[in-house]
């Protein structure tokens, strides 16, 4: 957020440092977000729910974790080494595994084959 100071008379001026100074208050006085994050999941686990049952989004670590544990039970993928390289950026890698990655997507629609960015070994 940016006000331009320059335009304002001083009266406004002083109008504006008397709300930041109130909004300042008002900030000094909440306890820091991880307190309260902390309290309301401590309080929802007593009472038996998680906060993503109570207030939906995104679960969190300890209910990702446990469903991700459910859906792996199926099958198991290992670990593969990667088969393409970005040749802007070799710190960018693909595997050939799941969607292609921007800047493959990206050079292809320019006419490059997927094939140029094979890594050789």
């Amino acid at each position: 957020m940016s006000i331009d100071l320059n335009g304002l008379s001083p009266k406004e001026l002083d109008l504006l440092i008397t709300k930041a100074k109130a909004r300042k208050t008002t900030l000094k006085k909440r306890k820091p977000v991880a307190t309260v994050r902390s309290k309301l999941r401590q309080l929802a686990e007593a009472e038996g729910y998680t906060i993503a049952e109570l207030f939906g989004g995104r679960a969190t670590k300890s209910t990702a974790t446990a469903t991700r544990k459910v859906a792996k039970k199926g099958r198991k993928l290992g670990k593969v080494a990667p088969k393409y390289r970005n040749p802007a950026n070799p710190k960018e890698t693909w595997t050939g595994r799941g969607k292609q990655p921007r800047w493959m997507a990206a050079l292809t629609k320019k006419g490059k084959k997927v094939e140029d960015f094979l890594i050789k070994k």
